[in-house]
């Protein structure tokens, strides 16, 4: 089992949503708060927990191996899926925003060696993260949206441990990882349909020490009270890396969804 068992993930998408006033939209997966204060000079905060229930597909090889294609469900990998977490902050003041997202994973799967003389079980485990920070600044406002500049990095890191049980090579094992940063800049919205109902996206491209580096959503989200909204939607995210012998060139998308709470 020497191709890279993919990373996750799931994902849901909490965000603020703003009510009258669309500047105060959280980061670039969450919905946004209504703002009863946004002609302010404070700060207003949004926080943000969301699931993606994401499948994965593309090439992915490591241990200097050739790549393999990975082709997995988001049921396939949520049966294997020891632990994740997924959330997102915006920091907001006016026209200016400071947006973070991460997502963690860990995924592990066994298997009996076929052999089985120099080993009898194979266990791997798999750990990914992804964390974007940037900034963004509105450069389109009205009373029902808003559009924002955005740009920042983001930060990769994909492991996989392979140790083996039984046989001669009882207790052997191997470890490879990756870690790279990419420069991203892109659009995101937000437009309000109504007093409570909204629709929300973005689009992010770039690259650096990956080939391509891209995330783009579309949801739709609905404003319950002043500091608390939800969001359903769809998101897409893609990398291409290669470098070292190290080959992660994958997309993650399906739908998402979440709530968000600003204070």
């Amino acid at each position: 089992m020497r191709s890279f068992v993919p990373t996750l993930i799931l994902a849901t998408t909490l965000s603020a949503l703003s009510g009258a006033a669309l500047a105060d939209n959280p980061l670039p997966i969450s919905p946004l708060l209504k703002d009863n204060a946004n002609s302010g000079d404070s700060w207003s905060v949004s926080a943000s927990p969301y699931i993606w229930a994401a499948s994965l597909s593309g090439k992915a090889g490591q241990f200097g191996q050739p790549a393999s294609k990975i082709d997995s469900s988001f049921s396939k990998i949520f049966s294997d899926l020891d632990l994740a977490f997924m959330g997102a902050i915006e920091a907001r003041r006016q026209r200016v925003s400071l947006l973070g997202d991460v997502m963690y994973s860990r995924l592990s799967v066994s298997g009996k060696n076929r052999i089985g003389l120099l080993s009898k079980e194979v266990d791997i485990t798999s750990k990914s993260f992804s964390g974007f920070l940037g900034a963004g600044y509105s450069v389109a406002e009205s009373d029902r949206g808003h559009l924002d500049v955005v740009g920042g990095g983001r930060l990769w890191y994909a492991s996989t441990e392979i140790s083996l049980k039984g046989g001669r090579l009882d207790g052997k094992g191997e470890r490879d990882s990756a870690t790279w940063i990419d420069a991203v800049v892109g659009l995101r919205g937000r437009y309000m349909l109504d007093d409570s109902w909204f629709v929300t996206g973005w689009g992010l491209v770039g690259a650096g020490q990956a080939r391509l580096d891209w995330d783009a959503t579309a949801a739709f989200g609905y404003q319950f009270k002043n500091n608390f909204s939800a969001v359903l939607g769809y998101r897409a995210l893609g990398v291409n890396y290669n470098r070292n012998g190290f080959i992660y060139n994958v997309i993650q998308q399906g739908p998402i969804m979440g709530l968000a709470y600003r204070f």
